[in-house]
């Protein structure tokens, strides 16, 4: 809250707004319902047409191939994406369902989207989930 006269804060994020004393309860609840949504929307993540993905404001681009395994993740996201589903899509793209060529385009996968706060866990016997770092805030 801002008090009258004050000079308005700049909001550079997202999840991040400001409203002026006094001001209604009912109005203060409905800007604290929108900014949780945009928070949690914020909190998904995106893989655009051209190859981006984007996760908590930030984003990084990935190969073709990665697009499209990344599609079936985003998809799922916090769910198992079976393994044999990946090994299917990779012999789509490009030709090739063996077991190395599907952990190689896992550890690239891994390292490219680590710094976007995401990682992916081996679910043994089953597939891969895509969610969010632990220690993410």
């Amino acid at each position: 809250m801002v008090e009258a006269g004050a000079a308005a804060p700049i909001c550079e994020d997202v999840c991040e707004d400001w409203v002026r004393a006094p001001i209604p309860a009912n109005d203060l609840q409905a800007r604290v319902d929108a900014l949780s949504r945009r928070y949690h929307m914020n909190r998904l993540p995106c893989l655009d047409e051209s190859g981006v993905l984007h996760f908590c404001s930030r984003f990084v681009s990935v190969s073709p191939t990665q697009s499209e395994l990344l599609e079936l993740f985003v998809a799922r996201y916090r769910e198992v994406v079976p393994r044999e589903a990946l090994r299917f899509r990779l012999g789509q793209v490009s030709g090739s369902r063996t077991r190395n060529a599907l952990d190689l385009h896992m550890m690239r996968i891994r390292d490219r989207i680590q710094p976007l706060g995401l990682s992916i866990r081996t679910v043994w016997g089953r597939g891969y989930v895509l969610e969010a770092q632990p220690d993410l805030p």
